[in-house]
């Protein structure tokens, strides 16, 4: 079916793309977060001037012929973070059409998966983290939880000194023995750093360490995945097929990360986990917050055979992500039991609200009439 119109609704942190073909029907799609806004001006220009007119049954085309025909940008985060929002509303256009679940038109299925809840701050003490986190097990059933250590691209500081040994053994003290612990770095340490916070971790039954060093050294982190036993993880900033294959060849991570709409879309991001799979490694996406991203994640995960045991769920509400409220007409993320349910509504199973629309940046490309 011919692609005739695309339409994005920003704001300048998160920003939706709705797809319309010549005989009306739609799909939706997002932007990848933050400086959509900007995004949505790539999209257009970018993104939107080579698909317009093409086919629905040409996506894995257009993802392969896009970056080709926009070679000067082929190294540009811009262009993959605008191309995801084509790739996933063609994917809830083909989901609609064949009245299936995107995730059942990957192979997969509609069902649960097992989220661990994820925090994103760091301006939180030790002790109020690990009071959060236990009110969610309470409440939400999760049992396994993720939590930030170090400081972001820190060069060895902690966020101040001794959070990262306060808190995972504050965390491990209230939770429990029982409880699965994560840990994000967010590129904090050297080598020697993470190896020597990589032992206390592995003290403390912590069993996933995210991107200790600079993500865009992959020789430290292999370094660091080495020397520890535990999970070594990261990837969720890295869009580049050649980056990822060397990565994956030399072994840097335990566990993958590709962010879906980092990636440039669900395509490109089957076309990482397939490479992880022949390596034997798991996929576990990032997915930092409840916007469509997590709901790509889900069914993804619904599909791929290298699965990894968790689903990434952001606890963050609106005092720290204002953006992301509002956004569907029904929410997609009731958690029970620490679990979440991709739906067998057709596509993405949602709807984006007709007010959050009306509150929005908009801009369209069409063919001519």
């Amino acid at each position: 079916m011919k692609i005739c119109k695309l339409e994005t609704f920003t704001d300048p942190f998160v920003g939706v793309v709705r797809l319309t073909c010549e005989d009306g029907t739609m799909g939706w799609g997002q932007l990848s977060t933050y400086n959509a806004d900007i995004t949505a001006t790539v999209f257009h220009r970018q993104i939107a001037s080579w698909s317009l007119g093409r086919d629905t049954g040409d996506l894995e085309a257009l993802v392969r012929e896009i970056p080709e025909r926009e070679h000067k940008f082929f190294s540009c985060a811009y262009l993959y973070r605008a191309l995801s929002g084509l790739d996933t509303a063609i994917w809830d256009w083909r989901g609609k059409a064949a009245e299936k679940p995107v995730a059942a038109l990957l192979g997969g299925s509609a069902g649960s998966l097992r989220a661990y809840a994820s925090s994103m701050r760091r301006d939180i003490t030790p002790q109020d983290e690990a009071m959060r986190l236990l009110q969610l097990r309470d409440r939400y059933g999760f049992d396994a939880f993720k939590f930030r250590i170090g400081s972001e691209c820190g060069h060895d500081r902690d966020e101040w000194d001794g959070r990262t040994d306060s808190i995972v053994q504050t965390v491990r003290r209230t939770l429990g023995n029982d409880a699965a612990l994560l840990v994000d770095a967010n590129s904090c340490y050297s080598p020697r750093r993470a190896i020597e916070v990589g032992k206390m971790l592995e003290a403390n039954g912590v069993e996933h360490f995210e991107e200790p060093c600079p993500y865009w050294e992959m020789e430290q982190t292999r370094e660091v995945a080495a020397a520890l036993s535990l999970d070594v993880t990261g990837g969720e900033q890295d869009f580049d097929m050649q980056h990822w294959k060397r990565m994956i060849a030399m072994k840097a991570v335990d566990i993958v990360q590709p962010d879906i709409l980092y990636m440039g879309g669900m395509t490109r991001s089957l076309e990482v986990a397939r490479m992880a799979e022949a390596a034997g490694l798991p996929c576990t996406p990032h997915s930092a917050n409840l916007s469509l991203v997590t709901l790509f994640t889900m069914h993804f995960l619904r599909a791929i055979p290298n699965a990894g045991k968790y689903l990434e769920f952001s606890i963050e509400g609106p005092d720290y992500y204002p953006w992301q409220e509002g956004l569907f007409v029904d929410d997609p993320y009731t958690v029970t039991n620490g679990t979440v349910t991709v739906s067998d509504r057709p596509g993405w199973g949602v709807e984006i609200s007709p007010d959050w629309l009306a509150r929005s940046q908009y801009q369209k490309s069409e063919i001519a009439a």
